[in-house]
C-alpha cells in the first residue's frame, strides 16, 4: 500500500492488502475494503466506503461533491459494495441530505467515462456501458444493463433485469424483465436472454411475457391492465415485482412501442 507517489491522508481506513498506484490520491473520511485496486490517478474523496475486491481504473473520481446548487457540504456518502469494477474517467457524486448517499452495489462493472449523480441507489449485477448518465435521486434494480450511451433523467427508476439499448433517453420509469428503446422510449419486448442467462425457466419467461402482452398490448390503460393482471394471474414473485413497481411508480411507466406508419 506504501505507494510514495501516491498520496493517503492519515484519517484514511485502509486495508493491509489493498493496492494503490503512482499519483492515486486518497482523501480524508475514506474506507478502503480488503483487496481492493486503486489505479493511477484516481481520486477518493471524502465519505467514500469502497467495499472489498473492487477495481477502479485510472482517472476516476469517487465521491466528489455533488453538482447540486443546494449542496452545503453535509456529511454524506458514496458507497460501493464488494468485486465492483469502475473503468477509466467514471465520476460518482457523494449524496445530499436527500438520501444522504449514492451507492453502487456488488458485482457491478461501470465502463469508461459513466457518470452517477447524487442520491442515485444501484443494486447488484449491474453493468452500464460507455459513456451512460445517470442523473440525481435514480433507482437501479438489480441485473440492469445500460448500453453505452443511455442517459436517465432525474427521479426514474428501472426494474430489475431491465435492459436500455445504446443513446436511449429515459425520461419514465422502466419496469422489470424488460428490453427498452427508441425514441421516445419505449417498451420492445421483455429481456429474455438476459432473464435465461440468470437461470429463468421457459415457463416463467412466459409468465412474464404474458403479463407485459396484458399491458402494452391489449389496449388497456394502466389502472385496468393491472386489475386484470391481479385477477387472472397466478401471484408469483416476479407478478408481485411488476405490479408492485408500476403502483409505485412516480414518474409513470414508459409507454408500449407505437408506429407512425
Amino acid at each position: 500500500m506504501n505507494q510514495p507517489l501516491a498520496y493517503v491522508h492519515p484519517g484514511a481506513k485502509i486495508a493491509k492488502n489493498v493496492v494503490i498506484e503512482p499519483f492515486a490520491t486518497i482523501h480524508n473520511n475514506v474506507v478502503i475494503g480488503e483487496g481492493t485496486w486503486i489505479g493511477s490517478n484516481v481520486s477518493i474523496m471524502e465519505g467514500a466506503r469502497i467495499g472489498k475486491n473492487c477495481s477502479i481504473f485510472p482517472g476516476a473520481v469517487i465521491s466528489a461533491v455533488p453538482q447540486d446548487k443546494k449542496f452545503n457540504d453535509e456529511d454524506t456518502l458514496t458507497v460501493i459494495g464488494d468485486n465492483t469494477t469502475i473503468r477509466e474517467c467514471v465520476t460518482i457524486n457523494r449524496g445530499t441530505t436527500d438520501r444522504m448517499k449514492t451507492v453502487i452495489g456488488n458485482n457491478c462493472w461501470i465502463m469508461a467515462y459513466c457518470h452517477v449523480a447524487h442520491d442515485c441507489i444501484v443494486g447488484d449485477n449491474c453493468i452500464f456501458s460507455n459513456n451512460s448518465t445517470l442523473a440525481g435521486h435514480i433507482n437501479v434494480g438489480d441485473y440492469v444493463v445500460l448500453a453505452g450511451m443511455a442517459a436517465i433523467q432525474q427521479f426514474c427508476s428501472i426494474g430489475k433485469h431491465a435492459f436500455v439499448t445504446g443513446g436511449s433517453l429515459v425520461r419514465k420509469d422502466v419496469p422489470p424483465f424488460v428490453k427498452a428503446g427508441r425514441e421516445p422510449l419505449s417498451y420492445v419486448g421483455i429481456n429474455s436472454i438476459g432473464l435465461r442467462r440468470r437461470g429463468f425457466s421457459t415457463e416463467k419467461i412466459r409468465e412474464i411475457q404474458d403479463i407485459y402482452r396484458i399491458l402494452y398490448q391489449k389496449n388497456y390503460n394502466n389502472s385496468q391492465a393491472v386489475a386484470i393482471i391481479e385477477a387472472e394471474m397466478q401471484a408469483t414473485a416476479e407478478r408481485d415485482e411488476i405490479l408492485e413497481f408500476i403502483k409505485n411508480s412516480q414518474r409513470g411507466i414508459m409507454k408500449g412501442y407505437f408506429s407512425s406508419n
